[in-house]
Formats: structure tokens, sequence, C-alpha cells
């Protein structure tokens, strides 16, 4: 009997329901978009109740398109959106305010008093992370500070607190545990718990002292465990009913995983929401001096863990969604390729999209979005151009940095994620790298990464060999640019850049 992986891939824009078979190729997809919930300024939220009914309806979609029925399935992997954070009740399962998205900058003013006299770096040498609005620690304890009821329902032992995988995990294997069934695990990932600030990068367990001072009871925290390992079976009730969850990876670890970067100093870039270049460095952690995070990469069941070092860049895709909702420049997505390609450069602008701040390698939760070097010439075809190459010009950024921590120079660039379509952008990252850009033939590496790791807890797939063997590549771009030009480019970049701090 064939059997096949199914992978949930719940992330920042959409919940997606993919179903591989053993060769790592897609049998069925089904996906669904969910709100994005702005209340105020720097604020961006999700409804995990919508997260959740979502993700049963794409499971039982994917199932039914390929004419598949649970035992056809041999495992279930979950990858999701990471710092992304949910505190809910774990008797009556409702969370107590909604999700708040890893975009969220509310926290800015607790990250600063968080940091004190130390400054941002006070817990880097524990957790690989600067204090930052991004990951998931302070989101906690706004939420327990903020909403009626949550501390005191926290302290006393009622309150779960999750990130996305978890929230998923919890539902996935019973929930509250109605009706005498015993409720779901509260469970997640090392990947997981590395982006909280919350975790120890050496024991990989929750830093008592940390908590204490976020202000957050351990009593909320769930398990960490490996990324691949049967954590549980989907409840009785439901298309998946049965079938064991045995792989969980943060998103962007899934992708490092999915595109077989399963050796020191193989890098992948996922172009997405945001974008997110990882190198893994073994099964030692590298401390950044140039402004990357460290974090844990994946671990197989009892293997030792492997760590990365991560550029997280804010606003790469979601840049061309603002121009297609907030601006009206384009209709969709697709159209921004055929209308940046219809001019030869970008006219002398430059967008930097620090809507959030700036991510790696900068870290300025200070800076705002700009548009500079604007003259009457410039129009609607050169801003698009701009955008795309603003993805470009970034991604060089965050890789110079991981050249300068690990002394490691890539000799190629392995690429995932929905905007590597875009084959003018993928040219110009080539030109601004000066190396090849390659795309496989299976994009979507973020849910294979999950469904190789759930696969390979239950014996699908017998070693981290079968992954190597499936890496397939599509297409290759190759650099074209003179070396001066991409100077003159990427210094008018760096100078508009500085042209964004010191806003808020």
């Amino acid at each position: 009997m064939n059997q096949y992986i199914a992978a949930i891939d719940q992330g920042t824009t959409s919940s997606r329901c993919i179903i591989f078979d053993h060769d790592g190729r897609v049998v069925s997809v089904a996906q669904k978009e969910h709100r994005q919930i702005f209340p105020q300024a720097g604020w961006v939220e999700h409804d995990p109740e919508e997260l959740w009914l979502n993700t049963r309806e794409v499971g039982a979609a994917a199932l039914a398109k390929a004419d598949l029925r649970r035992k056809d399935i041999a495992a279930i992997g979950i990858t999701n959106q990471r710092e992304t954070t949910i505190v809910w009740d774990r008797t009556t399962g409702k969370p107590v305010y909604n999700a708040i998205v890893w975009q969220d900058t509310r926290t800015d003013r607790l990250v600063e008093r968080l940091a004190g006299d130390d400054g941002p770096d006070r817990y880097r040498a524990a957790t690989g992370l600067p204090l930052s609005t991004y990951f998931s620690g302070p989101k906690v304890r706004w939420i327990l500070d903020n909403v009626d009821g949550a501390r005191e329902k926290a302290e006393a032992g009622r309150l779960a607190f999750g990130t996305v995988d978890t929230w998923i995990l919890w539902h996935l294997t019973g929930g509250c545990g109605q009706d005498g069934n015993p409720p779901g695990v509260h469970v997640t990932d090392v990947t997981n718990a590395s982006r909280t600030m919350l975790m120890d990068l050496e024991t990989l367990q929750w830093d008592p002292q940390i908590c204490e001072d976020f202000g957050i009871p351990m009593s909320v925290l769930p398990e960490i465990r490996s990324s691949s390992e049967v954590y549980g079976h989907a409840r009785e009730r439901g298309p998946l009913a049965g079938v064991p969850v045995a792989g969980i990876l943060g998103d962007q670890q899934a992708a490092t995983f999915g595109q077989a970067c399963l050796s020191p100093g193989e890098a992948k870039n996922t172009y997405g929401t945001g974008n997110f270049l990882l190198l893994n460095t073994g099964t030692t952690p590298v401390h950044s001096k140039h402004g990357l995070l460290t974090t844990v990469c994946y671990r197989i069941g009892d293997a030792d863990a492997v760590y990365a070092l991560e550029g997280s860049i804010a606003v790469t895709g979601s840049l061309v969604q603002w121009l297609r909702d907030n601006l009206g420049i384009i209709d969709s997505a697709a159209e921004i390729e055929t209308l940046a390609a219809s001019v030869p450069d970008n006219g002398g602008a430059y967008i930097v999209p620090a809507f959030s701040g700036l991510f790696a390698p900068r870290w300025r939760p200070d800076a705002r979005g700009v548009i500079a070097g604007l003259t009457r010439f410039v129009d609607k075809r050169h801003l698009a151009r701009a955008a795309l190459e603003s993805t470009a010009f970034q991604t060089r950024e965050v890789l110079e940095a991981m050249r300068a921590d690990s002394q490691v120079d890539l000799s190629i660039l392995k690429v995932d994620g929905g905007m590597v379509a875009n084959e003018l952008l993928m040219q110009f990252q080539s030109d601004m790298l000066a190396v090849p850009v390659v795309r496989p033939i299976v994009p979507e590496t973020t849910a294979l990464g999950a469904a190789y790791a759930a696969g390979l807890a239950v014996g699908y797939w017998s070693s981290e060999d079968d992954i190597r063997r499936n890496w397939t590549a599509d297409k290759t771009w190759e650099p074209t640019m003179a070396a001066d030009e991409r100077g003159s480019l990427y210094a008018a970049w760096n100078k508009a850049v500085e042209r964004t701090y010191d806003w808020a």
C-alpha cells in the first residue's frame, strides 16, 4: 500500500496542507488565507480560532483532492510562523487574546525596560538573540500584563502559552479533552522554543532566571521536545484521526531542512512575507558578532541539536502586498514582475521597507520606511522595480554579515518561497551577490521539511541521505552584472537605509 506524509504549514498569511510522496513530490495541496488584524499602528494580530479552523479545513481538502483516507497517511508534520504568540485557557480552549504576530511592535517599551543598563544583548549569550519586539517572550508578558485576569489565571496554572505549532498540536491531539478524552499534548520543538528568548541554547530547556525576569510563570510553557518524534496522535474526530503527529519545525528551519542544508556551511534563503537566510553551523552554536541570530536549526530524535546562524528581514513579500493593497499600484502580486521589467532600472529610486524597524543585521527598531531618490522622472514602474530590488539588497546585507561571522564564502544560494517565481528578482539577486542562485524543483520546501521530520520519526524515510537524494535543482541564475555597477547600486541603497534611522 502506498502511503504519504501530510504537512500542515500554518504561515503568516495562510494555512496549507500539502501531501508528499516518498520522492518528496507534491501529491495534493489545499490552502486558505486568514485575516490580518491591525488594531492600531504597529500592532499585528491573527484570530487563533480562525487559524485552527482553517487548518482543519485544508487538511480535509488536501485528502479529498487526492482521494486519500487516513490509512494512506503515515504521519503528520507541522511547520509554522515562529514567534507569533498565543495564550489560552486550558479548561475552555479559548484564547485570552488574539495571536500577537511576529511583526508586531507593541512591546518596544517593554523590551527597553528589560534591556536595562545591559542593553539589547542582555540575554544573547544564553539565547542567541537580542532583545527585540520580534520574539515571543515579550509578547507573552504583554498579554499577562494587559488582559484582565490573565496574570492571575497564569499563576494559578490555568493558562497555556504556545507558538502556533503548539496551538495546532494541542487542538489536533485532543484540545480540552472533552467527552472523556485526554487533553491534547502541550509541546513545542527546539526550533520554535529557540525563538521565544526563554530557552537556553546549550541546555535546550527553559531558563528559569530569564522567565523570572520576564515575569512569565513557567507553568504556562510547553514541554520542549525534538523536531522529529511522535508527540501524539490526531484525535478521533476528523479526517486525520489516529495518524501520528511526528514532526515540528519552525518555518525557516523547516525550509532549511527541506532544502537539504544538512551539512555545516550549507545555506538557504526563503522569500516570503519576510526573508530568512539560514546557514547550518553544525552541532556547536556560533554566536554572532555582526547582528545575526544564533538559533537551533533542527534536532532529530535523540541526536545532537544542529544550530544555524540566521538573518531575518521583516519586510520583503509584504512590501509587494503593500504596493497592491495600500497604494493600488498593482492589482495582484504577480503583476509586479511585468511592471518592474518594463523599465531597465529603478530610475534612481530606492524603497527601504522598515515598516517594523530594521531587523538583521542592523536591528534598528527606531527605523521607519522611506522612499528615497524621487524625481519627476520616477513612476510606478520604477517603484515596482525598487520594491523587488530592496529584497535583494537586504539579502546581501545579511549574507555579508554571515560571511563575517562564519568565515564561509558561499558558492551558491538555495532559494525558496513564493517570490522565487519572480525571475527578475532572482536574476537581480544573483547579480547583487555575485554567486549563482538555485531554485529547487519542489519549491514547497517549508512544508517538505516538516514532512521529512515526521517521516524520519516513523521510518517512512530511513535517513537524511534520502533527503539529500530527493533534492533536485529546477533553475539556476548566474550573475551577469559588472562589479562597478553592483557596487554603485549597493552604495546608494546603504545611503537610503541611513535615512530611515531615528524616526520612531
